[in-house]
């Protein structure tokens, strides 16, 4: 398997700890890591041409993405 990246323990490596508590304790924080997961997997698949779609959806991804990535730092940082 390919390497990911933007993998949310590559983006807060100072919070891996707080993460995996999170995901047992937190359905909410756990849901949105794991939608984070999904998009960053479809983005990465588009991206290497595994299942290619066209710019705007990739856009769009990546706007859901990061926007995902905020609300989980929120909750990290809470």
């Amino acid at each position: 398997m390919s390497h990911v990246p933007h993998e949310l323990a590559e983006e807060f490596p100072e919070h891996a700890a707080r993460m995996s508590a999170l995901k047992q304790t937190d359905a909410h924080f756990a849901r949105l890591s794991e939608t984070y997961h999904a998009v960053n997997r479809r983005i990465h698949r588009a991206e290497t041409r595994v299942e290619p779609m066209d710019d705007l959806a990739e856009e769009a991804l990546r706007k859901e993405r990061a926007g995902l990535k905020d609300q989980l730092y929120a909750l990290l940082k809470a």
